[in-house]
């Protein structure tokens, strides 16, 4: 997350409204954990962002609104969750980095054994499913097949991935879910009711000036954000692309595996298929075991591996050229493409569904981007990856056109002799190390659709504490194997392996054509012209491509797109299940005028003792707080909502654990808690030590509150509701080291303005009464906090469910009473599972009818 400043406002320092209730903490343990000394995100989005823990949303969305129309064409700060924002404070953020020359080759060979690896052992199956179904009959094809792969290389991964996609990456997140986020927070093209207009001003809008791109821009974020078919045509397309990413990640393994392993049948005569398939089944069980190592660990052991292998390919290459002579560079001459297309029209268009195996890999490298940056990635394709498979295949044609018969196998036959095995062992390696490419690639992507709602929660396990992209997902990985091996034992070749593999990794790039074109549009505002030339040119040639993988489904393809329609459901009925779910829980929660009413015993009996109510709403009273109330006979004194939110840093250190509010009155007790942990952090504290760090950081709150409040001339008497606190906090804003800040200082005032400012909203009456009633009253609630603590702690854990009212339609019903109902049984949960004895925890089911 970056910090900056906007819309004509600036704070020397700033922080969320929120940050006032930290409590200040040390540096971080870790050594090798960078601490932040910026103290904070410099932008006044915290000051609004903050808003959301009082008052009602709909007095947000027309604050946010009215800020929106006034800055509308002004390039504004990014917006962030103002958690986020906090996060900022937490030592511990990785947010700049330098690197060394030393460093700078560590990452070089980490992105290639983790990005390159699909594209980078293509050479060994391409020419193989190119050449399958028609023989060579003249060097002339030859030449036409390998113009035809050298400008699919230099049009896809190159000019497409390289130069254009890999700049619409969402904070250095890439793949197709990254292209979504980027589109809905620029137009709320989100079908979740959970956006707020400040979330579309996260991502760097150049609207300093008006123009006919910007014109075009807001007409396209209008069109989108008010039209509900259009959002989930939006919606469909990413389930799509996401599902045949997937799909993607099944297909690779098993045919980099088995390819690599064929070479065993050049080298042995008396290797059958039958055994190819069991070394192969052997190979991919011993690499996804090996995964959950980390991406750091395992792409910085097999990049060495790859350098080699790609330093081999262009070995190989000019050896073959230097052997069988250099006619094979006048391939460079798109002619020969159109010669290779009249000869034999139909041939030539079977022909394409391998020749599109070279650019495999592509998307990896767009996906996997969270794990590098974009010019590390660009540079290490462009100097190195790029033309060493150009050797490659020039050389694999060189030998072809000397060899028309030997169409199978060409990479290993074109070996020579002397350098064979070694050869056979680089390229295995280097075949499994291709097959972890979309496996990283897909652990990106599910998290990035969880995030955003569209798949069930699974178990994340963070491998890095330097950079937070790396991931493990350890139920995707074994699924992933399981499918694989599947795959390779029904299909057992890799000429009908091949076909699915297009069919795979086609639909996922037709997907983000379709993206970055609205992203050119919408976000980049780049002119029409070039847009129209972008997407005719490239989803055009992927629609060329498509209708030939298509046209050999029926050789067994046809379950890769089983497979995938299958993924897409269970994407779809999910998010259709959590938006349903949220929506019920925003309308049912229950109003802050009800609990007025009910008055400060709840309507109930108030027992002594402290009550945790886990829910996950960040803003309102969960309508199973009222559960509670009607189904236990007494209420405990003192009530906190704890919800557990994850911030983007490894670890929270205990001590800034807790952020508070107060919900209603003092009289009441009714606090709000927002636990924060880090992905590194293991949400399994000792009770009793969860407790007194709670208790601890609750009566700092309540001092801190008391401390501002004595600061504020307008607001001497007890703000005790939420909405109070939030509006008093937009003013005045108690750092974590103690300072005090002006939420409403002009960016071109001066230090002296901002002292001019506090100086006057520090005005207040000074009597002594008043003063000793302040803090008679905050001994008192000191007091009443020790006594409930004394008295016990209970957990408090609902848990909410939806079914389809009877009056529903069967299909709603079979969908939500059935199959959301399972997967959501099935899922992760999201509320924090703390190892409670059974005497402190207590549990309510509540279902919503939807």
């Amino acid at each position: 997350m970056e910090s900056g400043s906007g819309g004509g406002r600036r704070l020397r320092k700033t922080e969320s409204a929120e940050m006032r209730w930290v409590v200040p903490g040390g540096a971080c343990e870790e050594d090798e954990i960078e601490s932040s000394d910026d103290g904070g995100a410099d932008t006044p989005a915290a000051a609004s962002g903050s808003r959301g823990g009082g008052g009602s949303d709909d007095d947000d969305d027309g604050y946010e609104e009215d800020e929106m129309l006034r800055q509308r064409l002004v390039r504004t700060g990014p917006r962030a969750d103002s958690f986020d924002v906090e996060a900022l404070d937490v030592p511990g953020v990785y947010r700049h980095q330098e690197f060394t020359m030393g460093r700078s080759i560590v990452l070089t060979l980490q992105t290639l054994g983790v990005v390159f690896g699909d594209v980078g052992t293509s050479p060994l199956y391409t020419f193989d499913v190119m050449f399958n179904k028609y023989p060579i009959t003249a060097k002339e094809d030859v030449l036409g097949a390998l113009s035809l792969v050298i400008y699919t290389l230099i049009l896809i991964p190159f000019l497409k991935y390289t130069l254009i996609v890999l700049w619409g990456n969402d904070d250095g997140e890439g793949g197709t879910f990254a292209l979504y986020s980027l589109i809905c927070r620029n137009a709320k093209a989100s079908l979740l009711p959970n956006q707020l207009p400040s979330d579309t001003r996260i991502s760097s809008f150049n609207l300093k000036v008006p123009s006919v791109e910007l014109e075009r821009s807001l007409k396209i974020k209008e069109r989108l954000e008010t039209s509900s078919m259009l959002k989930k045509l939006l919606l469909m397309l990413v389930l799509f692309g996401t599902s045949m990413a997937i799909a993607d990640g099944v297909v690779t393994p098993a045919m980099s595996v088995m390819s690599a392993v064929n070479g065993l049948k050049v080298g042995i005569s008396s290797v059958n298929e039958g055994e190819v398939v069991m070394i192969t089944v052997a190979f991919l069980i011993v690499l996804f075991s090996l995964q959950r190592f980390g991406t750091s660990k395992v792409g910085l052991a097999v990049g060495p591996a790859l350098f080699i292998w790609f330093c081999c390919l262009a070995g190989i290459g000019i050896y073959n050229i230097r052997i069988y002579g250099s006619q094979v560079l006048h391939a460079f001459n798109p002619l020969y493409i159109y010669y290779y297309f009249e000869r034999n029209p139909t041939k030539a268009w079977m022909s394409l569904g391998g020749c599109l195996l070279c650019a495999t890999g592509s998307e990896a490298m767009f996906a996997d981007l969270c794990y590098f940056s974009v010019r590390s990635v660009q540079l290490t394709f462009v100097f190195l990856v790029l033309p060493c498979l150009l050797l490659g295949y020039l050389g694999q044609a060189a030998f072809l056109m000397e060899n028309l018969t030997q169409s199978q196998q060409v990479f290993f036959l074109s070996i020579p002799s002397q350098a064979f095995w070694p050869v056979v062992f680089i390229a295995t390696l280097a075949a499994l190390i291709a097959s972890r490419a979309m496996a990283t690639a897909i652990f990106s992507t599910i998290k990035q659709a969880t995030a955003l709602g569209c798949f069930p929660r699974l178990k994340i396990i963070h491998t890095s504490r330097k950079f937070m992209g790396q991931i493990y997902i350890p139920v995707m990985n074994w699924f992933l194997l399981v499918s694989c091996l599947a795959f390779v034992t029904v299909f057992g070749s890799i000429n009908e392996i091949g076909n699915a593999y297009g069919i795979a990794e086609l639909g996922v790039m037709m997907m983000t054509t379709v993206l970055v074109t609205i992203i050119m549009l919408l976000i980049w505002q780049v002119n029409i012209i070039v847009v129209l030339c972008f997407l005719t040119l490239f989803l055009g040639l992927e629609l060329f491509f498509f209708s030939s993988v298509l046209g050999s489904a029926a050789d067994g393809s046809w379950v890769l797109l089983v497979f995938a329609a299958v993924l897409y459901l269970v994407m779809f009925i999910w998010n259709y299940g959590i938006k349903l779910k949220y929506e019920t829980e925003v309308k049912q929660k229950l109003s802050m005028d009800l609990l007025m009413q009910l008055g400060c015993n709840l309507g109930t009996v108030r027992a002594p003792g402290i009550g945790l109510l886990y829910n996950e709403l960040v803003r309102g009273v969960p309508a199973i707080f009222g559960h509670f109330l009607t189904t236990l006979p007494a209420m405990h004194s003192m009530i906190i909502f704890v919800c557990i939110k994850w911030v983007p840093v490894p670890v929270v250190p205990q001590n800034e654990r807790f952020l508070f509010r107060r919900v209603c009155p003092k009289n009441y007790h009714m606090f709000r808690c927002i636990a924060r942990y880090g992905y590194k952090d293991v949400r399994k504290e000792n009770p009793q030590a969860f407790e007194q760090l709670l208790i601890e950081s609750l009566e700092k709150f309540i001092r801190r509150e008391a401390q501002e409040r004595s600061l504020e001339s307008d607001h001497n008497d007890d703000t005790d509701s939420e909405e109070e606190i939030a509006s008093s906090s937009s003013r005045v804003l108690v750092g974590s080291n103690g300072s005090i800040y002006s939420l409403g200082v002009p960016l071109a005032e001066s230090a002296g303005a901002v002292n001019s400012a506090l100086g006057s909203s520090a005005s207040f009456d000074g009597s002594l009464d008043e003063a000793m009633d302040g803090r008679r009253s905050l001994d008192n609630e000191l007091s009443f906090i020790h006594k409930a603590k004394e008295s016990g702690v209970v957990y408090l854990l609902g848990h909410g469910d939806i079914r389809a009212r009877k009056e529903s339609f069967f299909l709603k019903k079979l969908v939500i009473n059935y199959f959301y109902a399972f997967l959501r049984k099935n899922c992760r949960r999201g509320i924090a599972t703390l190892s409670i004895p059974h005497t402190m925890l207590m549990q309510v089911a509540m279902q919503y009818m939807v």
